[in-house]
């Protein structure tokens, strides 16, 4: 059933099994959400510990485990723009769009992150999977969908301007984060600059703005379910991130709270 309002928004799916496909991403990511509100947290950062290491699974370098989270991604940004050439100015945005934002992170994993504790083999997988099928499936469902009706609210340039400031802002926070810890420290501190004054994870707010500017780009509906479905798991993540710096640290500030100033 098509519901008129969203037609306003987002194109037409090209077919039931994009549906499906929308479907099972928005599902899967949600869940993903929720495990992190329950307690079991995909195993990297300050959550690598969190099961006994007799059961934790192999543990990588937090630089291999980030490699392997953002590279297939990128590769897939990259590569799309040889196997799905044209399409118009919104597609181009989109492909842009992806193969920045990986190849930023992979550049950040190399040159800019400080590490303190590594990453589970088994969380760095899933998370890479996320990652590469959400790359890939932004921009296959797009090209799919050239040729339909676009949208009556044109979003894509807006969304370009919220993934500018969301790839700024990300990038901003984490040089804040990298600057905490001198190249021999591994201990955790509490952050500050910033939205830090505010917020335990502006980084996660503004990779949120990052996805949310890419699926205005695109405005299919999977892109949207990408969006909604990393944003909770995000918000999820913040969640218990400020829970574990409340418990590390007795001076922890009782105003800052997790993603979104002010609110939550």
């Amino acid at each position: 059933m098509k519901i008129p309002v969203l037609e306003n928004f987002m194109f037409d799916e090209p077919s039931v099994w994009i549906t499906i496909t929308t479907v099972v991403t928005l599902i899967s990511t949600v869940y993903l959400g929720f495990s992190e509100m329950i307690g079991n947290h995909l195993q990297y950062s300050k959550f690598a510990d969190v099961k006994p290491s007799t059961t934790q699974g192999t543990k990588l370098s937090s630089r291999t485990g980030f490699l392997i989270l953002y590279t297939p991604a990128f590769l897939a940004g990259l590569v799309s723009f040889f196997v799905f050439p044209g399409g118009g100015i919104r597609f181009l945005l989109l492909k842009f769009a992806v193969t920045f934002h990986f190849f930023k992170r992979d550049l950040e994993v190399l040159f800019l992150h400080k590490y303190s504790g590594g990453m589970i083999l088994g969380s760095t997988i899933l998370i890479s999977i996320f990652y590469l099928s959400a790359a890939a499936s932004m921009i296959v469902v797009h090209y799919l969908s050239l040729g339909l009706p676009d949208p009556s609210i044109d979003l894509k340039y807006i969304g370009l301007i919220l993934f500018l400031v969301g790839i700024s802002g990300n990038f901003y926070h984490h040089k804040l984060l990298s600057k905490l810890r001198t190249a021999n420290e591994k201990g955790y501190k509490i952050p500050h600059g910033g939205l830090f004054n505010l917020v335990i994870c502006p980084h996660y707010l503004f990779e949120i703005i990052i996805f949310v500017g890419m699926s205005f780009i695109s405005q299919t509906p999977l892109a949207f379910a990408c969006t909604f479905g990393d944003s909770m798991y995000l918000i999820a993540r913040s969640y218990e991130t400020r829970k574990w710096y409340v418990n590390k640290f007795e001076d922890f500030p009782k105003n800052i709270k997790c993603v979104i100033p002010y609110v939550f």
